[in-house]
């Protein structure tokens, strides 16, 4: 069956329904939004009132942040409705998601409905979180329940990843093949096929994590502060780290959640470990819930001062004090190492107190993830991308057992008090080493029913760095690495902190481009770091400025507009593959591309106002550029003064869809993938396309239309408008001069065509005068002091 999904019912518009809705309009899918009608509502006419419920959630959920839209005017793709009055109309949807109260009896009753109006061989599955699936199936049809299995999403369902697949034994195996596949490729999600066990995989492993923990604190006597220090990016997981994870999520969800392991997995032989420690007993009796009650493990307060400032929990009291920095040894000696794996072995070798804990908590993760199988799935890869993409685990636990060594770690897991499932000691004796291998670029688990390594699958049709790397590496030096993609396609990544672009990159770059040009066809530039790039590296900025070292500040612009030239004027095809945060020169670099393949979830924007400055490698030239290609008669102002906000306002896409809104991508040209995984096959896929058809070296533009005086009495004005009303600083005025003389390129008396060179001139010229003034200076010492990331 060549199934499409073209319209969806949700049924159900609370926290899940809506968001969910949100995120199949984000995709391009027509939305049936479906709700109850309210009891007072009941004998009434009038549609506003017998839809409130649903109408409400979804304005609710639309104003929340983040946002679970890409762009406000994807919300015209959700239709509202309600239950007595619509339902029929899921006859025309090609799947039907039920997101109501978990309560088997209101599935039962609204199952019971939608069998009178579905269209037999269209998709009806539940988001439950951990009802049995074949507890469902009670009275329905057997077309029903072939088409019928659980799609259990994770909140919230835009941004994190995981899509658990949960078939009965009724399910038509080509229902989780198709949703398997339309999850990844059109959702953008990590699907995981699970088995009908309570909590199915995510959560039956990570809340035991938790609740580990939670036990842990006390046997250790951790604070709040130390638990969240430990738990957090210096382990690869979550800024929000435990504590103030269980915050958001809300308490009193974990514990439901906990019970529910307690009570239905009675075999487990951790099921102990489930049962709720007094303190968090208490603070559930408190209503000490998280933010849904203002007050959790953490509690915002004014101060005596009117501010607002974080309380924390002590954990022996139940009483708030002010927050306590939290300090250990084995963190120290981290600091300088940004490689995960090889920061993990520093972990869980520390000799401290955090060493301990980290070795009490790994081992007791590998043996519970060795126990759960065949329990909860048959391979252990889906574990770990259950963990990876619902926990938002960089690094899942068996990735973590292979970096830290099976072999060595299994008599000190058993020393600790912990069993390891025998299946891995016979893996081990077998001469397996590890649960993962990549061989010629694909990646292997370790299958136990068959005792040997089999293919992940998708691992050798989706292209990967992390698998190639290792023998397609062509050139590297210390920030960037050339690594071959195969049919003539290079691939330049960047691996500095947080991918800022130094001369290493820049370096990086100019080679993948010379190595393209004369023995490949084309090059990709795309990295796997947590974020494309936050731009040029500013210490080296400011170290430059504060030396007054200007020829060699001069120097270094020049050289980053060059390179950016070369990215748009090679003879070879560029694709730019940006995902996460592509700021100031990664937006640059992205803007300078033939053709941009941007994952949905890129947040793009040219910040350099914020640090004194203006856009200085290209972008403010490509902003300049690309306003005249908009030019019409009677608008052109109107098209400059927006060019010139979006820069002057520092504005940061939070989507790649607003990204095309705000101007820095082009409509025509480039691409958005919601499939990170995809994005890479996809972008070597438009680079091979644009070589095939035979690329010629473009021609640098010479017929940019400029306003001059026409623009920059608008400019003036404007700014010594805001300046006048106090609503910005005298500087920001400057920069705001600076910014819009380089976009109506001068003070010429007419509007003029000039080149690209004429402008990039201009541009480097007012940077580097920005670049002397005491107020750019001071800014840029403050984010360098203050430890943020090192961006323009």
């Amino acid at each position: 069956m060549n199934r499409k999904i073209n319209k969806v019912a949700v049924l159900g518009s609370g926290v899940m329904g809506s968001r969910i809705a949100c995120h199949f309009a984000n995709v391009g899918v027509e939305v049936l939004l479906l709700d109850i009608v309210p009891k007072e509502a009941k004998d009434s006419s009038n549609s506003k009132a017998r839809n409130s419920i649903v109408n409400d959630a979804l304005k609710f959920a639309l104003k929340s942040n983040p946002s679970p839209i890409y762009s406000k005017s994807y919300a015209s793709r959700v239709t509202t409705g309600n239950f007595d009055d619509d339902l029929p109309k899921i006859k025309d949807c090609d799947w039907v998601i039920e997101v109501v109260i978990e309560n088997l009896d209101i599935k039962h009753q609204v199952f019971a409905n939608v069998e009178k109006y579905r269209t037999p061989g269209t998709l009806i599955t539940s988001n439950t979180s951990g009802i049995p699936i074949e507890m469902m199936l009670e009275g329905r049809s057997e077309d029903f329940q072939k088409h019928f299995c659980g799609t259990h999403f994770f909140n919230p369902p835009r941004y994190l990843r995981l899509l658990e697949l949960i078939p009965s034994s009724k399910t038509d195996l080509s229902v989780i093949d198709f949703l398997e596949d339309y999850g990844q490729r059109f959702l953008g999600k990590t699907t995981v096929v699970c088995k009908d066990s309570p909590a199915f995989i995510a959560n039956r492993v990570g809340v035991y994590s938790i609740m580990a923990l939670f036990h842990t604190v006390s046997e250790m006597g951790l604070t709040v502060e130390e638990v969240d220090k430990l738990t957090g990016p210096v382990m690869g997981r979550p800024k929000s780290a435990t504590f103030r994870t269980c915050d958001v999520v809300g308490l009193d969800t974990l514990v439901h959640v906990a019970n529910g392991v307690k009570d239905n997995c009675k075999k487990d032989e951790q099921n102990g470990l489930f049962t709720i420690p007094d303190y968090v007993s208490k603070m559930v009796e408190k209503n000490m819930l998280g933010s849904k009650t203002k007050q959790g493990f953490y509690k915002k307060v004014k101060g005596d001062d009117g501010k607002s400032k974080i309380l924390t929990l002590d954990l022996n009291t139940l009483e708030y004090r002010e927050k306590q920095k939290a300090k250990f040894p084995t963190l120290e000696l981290t600091k300088s190492i940004d490689d995960l794996k090889e920061r993990t072995k520093v972990l869980a070798g520390g000799k401290d107190k955090a060493g301990e804990f980290y070795r009490k908590s790994f081992y007791g993760l590998f043996a519970y993830v060795s126990n759960r199988i065949p329990e909860i799935t048959d391979a252990l890869y889906k574990i770990d991308d259950a963990l990876c993409a619902g926990f938002a685990w960089q690094l899942g636990p068996f990735t973590t057992w292979d970096v830290l060594g099976v072999e060595k770690t299994l008599p000190q897991i058993e020393a600790a008090g912990f069993k390891v499932d025998d299946w891995v000691k016979e893996m081990v004796t077998a001469g397996c080493p590890t649960f993962y291998k990549v061989e010629n670029g694909i990646k292997y688990y370790y299958d136990i029913d068959s005792k040997s390594y089999q293919i992940i699958p998708g691992s050798s049709t989706v292209l990967s760095l992390e698998t190639l790397r290792d023998d397609n590496t062509v050139w590297k030096n210390s920030g960037s690495t050339i690594v071959d993609l195969g049919d003539g396609i290079l691939n330049l990544e960047f691996h500095t902190k947080m991918n800022t672009i130094g001369a290493e990159v820049i370096e990086g770059i100019n080679k993948a481009i010379d190595l393209a040009e004369t023995k490949y066809k084309g090059l990709v530039i795309s990295n796997d770091g947590e974020h494309f790039s936050a731009g040029a590296n500013v210490g080296m900025i400011f170290m430059m400025a504060v030396e007054q070292e200007y020829d060699e500040l001069n120097f270094a612009i020049k050289t980053f507009q060059d390179t950016m030239m070369r990215v748009r004027y090679s003879s070879t095809p560029v694709i730019v593959a940006p995902h996460s945060l592509a700021l100031g020169g990664g937006c640059e670099m992205s803007m300078h591309a033939d053709k941009v393949i941007a994952h949905a979830e890129t947040y793009m924007g040219l910040v350099e106002f914020g640090v004194g400055v203006i856009p200085g490698g290209g972008g403010t030239k490509e902003f300049a550029l690309r306003a005249s290609d908009e030019f019409k008669d009677g608008i052109r102002l109107n098209v400059m003064r927006t060019r010139f906000l979006t820069i002057g306002q520092a504005q940061v896409a939070t989507s790649a869809k607003e990204a095309f809104e705000l101007g820095y991508l082009r409509e025509g040209i480039d691409e958005i993938v919601v499939s990170r995984a995809h994005q890479l096959t996809r972008a070597k896929e438009a680079a091979l396309s644009l070589a095939n058809k035979g690329y010629t070296k473009p021609i640098q533009r010479k017929d940019i239309k400029v306003l001059g005086k026409e623009g920059l009495g608008i400019v003036y004005v404007g700014a010594n408008t805001m300046k006048s009303g106090n609503y910005i600083s005298e500087h920001d005025q400057l920069i705001s001069e600076k910014l819009g003389y380089v976009l109506c390129g001068g003070d010429l008396s007419t509007p003029t065509e000039v080149s690209e060179q004429y402008l990039l001139e201009m541009e480097r010229k007012a940077f580097l005068e920005l670049c002397t003034e005491r107020k750019t200076l001071e800014r840029l010492q403050s984010i360098i002091q203050s430890g943020k990331v090192l961006r323009n």
